[in-house]
């Protein structure tokens, strides 16, 4: 296998979990039984940069509620899955629509439910909070925590090692 710092130049789209990656792990349940989720501002931003530097991100998740995908598509996030029993059939749909491999794909997860997808993609990775069966096939490990800029971690190393990263000309709005 390559150092992965090799490996994140043949990445060409991204990949995330929700709970976990994208969220914290740790959440509220309001009065309807729905989590109240919190996300990172930092990490809207990257994944608003990564799209506008064109590359398709996707969301592959088993969790869903109200407000997900309105936050996503702020962002310009379009392939967005939610409520996914399997996230195989998913990142079938997703390579489909982008005319992509699974080699060109960096997979976000943080627990068992991404396990079977994260042995398929290109590069793995994981927050540092991950659980340590993910952990042990991730070719990166963050040093943040999910919720925390783990997404904007991975996307800047990506988007830095293909000399894609800070063009101050390319203003976005995370909203």
């Amino acid at each position: 296998m390559a150092f992965f710092k090799e490996e994140l130049n043949k990445v060409k789209a991204f990949i995330f979990d929700i709970d976990g990656v994208l969220s914290k792990q740790s959440q509220e349940i309001d009065e309807n039984g729905q989590l109240k989720r919190t996300s990172c501002v930092k990490d809207g931003y990257a994944l608003a940069y990564a799209i506008k530097k064109g590359y398709p991100i996707g969301i592959i998740s088993g969790g869903k509620g109200p407000g997900i995908e309105k936050r996503l598509n702020s962002l310009g996030v379009k392939d967005v899955y939610l409520g996914v029993s399997n996230k195989l059939e998913a990142l079938a749909d997703f390579l489909a629509n982008h005319k992509l491999v699974e080699d060109d794909i960096l997979y976000m997860g943080d627990d068992i439910p991404d396990y079977e997808i994260m042995k398929r993609i290109g590069v793995a990775v994981c927050p540092l909070d991950a659980c340590p069966e993910i952990k042990n096939i991730s070719a990166y490990i963050s040093d943040c925590k999910g919720g925390e800029a783990c997404v904007r971690d991975i996307i800047e190393q990506v988007l830095k090692a293909q000399d894609k990263w800070l063009d101050t000309s390319c203003y976005v709005c995370s909203k």
